[in-house]
């Protein structure tokens, strides 16, 4: 409202813009008394003027994605105390929203005359620790120039992103490089008491997958037929991709355009993004505080 009044006051002058908003003057000039002398301000509203600031940044910092919630507990985490309802409050006033994920299309082709490995994992998507259970899949992104492939392969234990490839074909190959960059990132001399699990998608079925899973010391996991939450672990991960990067910062010119944002984003997810299942922390800090316990447990006389 004072901003409006500041904007006409030179064309109609203040006590008839106050008269048609329905405003006493006096009430328009303490405001900007105010905002001349910050010293003038409530508590209230000192506070708000501190912590809109930090709250912009949060919001900027965090790919523009963080609701409430998140940008509260990221404000707690820097030792910035703040109600969540102030923090709501004011994202309002700032006109800041977190990013809503839509409901998630399956890409998954089921190739019924292949060979099925068991389902290991019966929804239970937990583990005790870091290269114990991985789950990957893929998703698709529209381009200019066609349709773009994007597949993950994620620890369980922290959620973090151990491997990611981008393609633009849907053949096993590229899903296979996902798997080695994890494999060489997680587990280049074997792998021991590890499971990755998948849905039926003809991609993870493929004879070459398999193979390899095998040749690293993987025990493979497939989904069940006709479950809906097979895979649910990695397919939110796919919906929080699609959400806080490809819907978001959409149209995508290229490959090239989608390579490097899912590149920029895997990033920030594995080392800033905070996740509730894990304790509003980091993937990276959930495995770094599992390794730092590790080291101080005590050695058996």
């Amino acid at each position: 409202m004072t901003a409006f009044v500041d904007e006409h006051r030179a064309a109609y002058g203040v006590e008839p813009i106050c008269k048609m908003l329905q405003i006493a003057p006096s009430a328009y000039y303490e405001r900007l008394r105010k905002r001349r002398e910050p010293g003038r301000r409530s508590v209230r509203e000192q506070r708000d003027a501190e912590l809109k600031p930090e709250i912009l940044r949060v919001f900027s910092e965090h790919f523009g994605v963080y609701g409430v919630r998140k940008v509260w507990r990221q404000l707690l985490r820097e030792n910035i105390t703040a109600a969540r309802c102030t923090v709501a409050r004011l994202m309002r006033d700032l006109g800041l929203q977190g990013v809503i994920r839509g409901k998630p299309k399956r890409t998954t082709i089921s190739d019924n005359n292949a060979p099925c490995p068991l389902d290991r994992v019966n929804r239970q998507f937990k583990a005790r620790a870091p290269n114990r259970l991985w789950v990957s899949d893929f998703t698709y992104v529209a381009t200019w120039t066609g349709f773009v492939y994007v597949a993950f392969v994620i620890d369980v234990f922290a959620r973090y992103i151990v491997g990611w490839r981008v393609s633009r074909t849907a053949h096993a190959n590229f899903v296979l490089d996902a798997l080695e960059q994890a494999i060489h990132a997680r587990c280049p001399s074997g792998a021991r008491n590890l499971v990755h699990h998948s849905d039926r998608g003809s991609q993870y079925v493929a004879i070459r997958y398999t193979e390899r899973l095998a040749e690293a010391g993987i025990e493979p996991s497939v989904g069940s037929v006709g479950d809906s939450y097979d895979n649910a672990l990695a397919e939110t991960v796919d919906g929080l991709f699609k959400a806080e990067v490809i819907h978001r910062c959409g149209p995508w010119r290229s490959f090239d355009a989608v390579e490097y944002a899912t590149l920029e984003w895997v990033d920030w997810f594995n080392n800033r993004r905070i996740l509730e299942p894990i304790g509003n922390i980091t993937p990276a800090e959930a495995e770094q505080q599992f390794y730092t316990a590790m080291d101080h447990v005590p050695l058996a006389a």
